[in-house]
């Protein structure tokens, strides 16, 4: 087996240094320098609107030091009153200045306070809302399927399992990018962000209550080490693998996965029959492709074809699974079909939204 690249060592270094980290998917996303400027502008509008009723009316003010109020003074006395009590030295004395500042400075005075403090308060409650959000979202979290990669392969399954009917709620993503897991996010999925061989990042993405683990990773050994930590933390999830060689599959196996796909094989066996039948490549292709053509379904046995024979069936049945065995259609055991088991059948695609492709390292 092949020894970590650079690119993925570099990557193991990063994630070490940041450590684990889940990453909720946000509905409305603002640069804090952005919410920092509105906040910053709201107040210097009403800093403005201050002086200017103080100016207008600064014949109703006397001033300790010269008695009369200029524009500077009509600043000093705005920038003061809203941002403290005051310190006395100028003060309104007739009754229009003293009923503005009742009616008008004192609620601007409050707004000015508003601003400042609730920006203050946004930044220091800002962990304990998503520590808040992360602990309502582990403990609603059952019977998940957790994604190791978001890469190609990882894409294209969320996209075969979400139209399927999986709610994107229910999947996490596990990858040591942080880009990735941000495009991620913006697909409206949960991410963490570490090396999926360590049992601590497993456990963030609360593998051990995943009914579903997919591995997906750009290289073989990795897949391997994801899929002995995955399932000595989950004895009855159902996991699957992708691998480049075939020669690593029988490890895969080994180490705890359910069901090994070669990725190079099926594509290099994909080629040629499309050298041999270009037909019979445009039809596997349009199999492989979810939501575009046909696609292959599992699916339960209905009322009406209990009894009958796998070529009654309204759908086009290629295989019969009762129970353990995977009966092919033309194995006589397959018919009659059973109440209890499930077909295998080739079904009209219903097309699917493609998900955002991640930025490249």
């Amino acid at each position: 087996m092949k020894l970590p690249s650079r690119d993925v060592m570099a990557r193991q270094a990063e994630e070490r240094i940041a450590g684990p980290q889940i990453r909720l998917p946000r509905r409305v996303v603002e640069r804090p320098l952005r919410q920092v400027g509105k906040r910053l502008l709201m107040a210097l509008g009403v800093l403005v609107l201050t002086v200017l009723i103080v100016y207008v009316d600064r014949a109703g003010y006397h001033d300790n030091a010269n008695e009369t109020l200029d524009f500077l003074d009509c600043v000093y006395y705005a920038t003061v009153t809203l941002s403290t009590t005051g310190y006395g030295d100028i003060v309104p004395y007739s009754d229009t200045a003293r009923l503005a500042n009742i009616l008008l400075v004192t609620p601007l005075r409050v707004l000015f306070l508003i601003i400042l403090v609730g920006t203050t308060l946004e930044v220091l409650t800002e962990r304990t809302r998503e520590e808040f959000r992360l602990n309502r979202w582990r403990s609603t979290l059952r019977d998940h399927t957790v994604i190791v990669g978001f890469g190609t392969k990882g894409r294209s399954a969320i996209q075969t399992l979400c139209a399927t009917g999986l709610s994107k709620d229910q999947i996490v993503i596990v990858d040591p990018s942080n880009k990735v897991i941000e495009t991620a996010n913006a697909d409206g999925f949960v991410g963490v962000v570490g090396d999926a061989t360590r049992s601590d990042v497993l456990l963030r993405a609360e593998v051990q209550r995943a009914r579903q683990i997919v591995i997906a990773t750009q290289r073989d050994d990795t897949a391997v080490l994801v899929t002995l930590t995955a399932r000595q933390l989950n004895r009855g999830a159902k996991i699957v693998a992708a691998v480049r060689e075939e020669e690593n599959a029988p490890l895969l196996r080994q180490s705890g996965a359910d069901a090994v796909i070669t990725s190079a094989s099926a594509a290099g066996r994909l080629l040629g029959l499309s050298v041999l039948s270009p037909s019979a490549g445009t039809v596997m292709e349009d199999l492989i492709q979810q939501g575009s053509g046909l696609d292959l379904v599992e699916r339960p046995v209905t009322k009406a074809e209990a009894g009958r024979s796998v070529r009654e069936t309204e759908d086009l049945v290629v295989s019969v699974l009762r129970g353990h065995r995977l009966l092919s259609y033309d194995d006589k055991a397959a018919s009659p079909l059973q109440p209890t088991d499930r077909v295998i059948t080739i079904v009209r695609a219903a097309p699917v939204t493609p998900l955002t492709t991640p930025p490249q390292d």
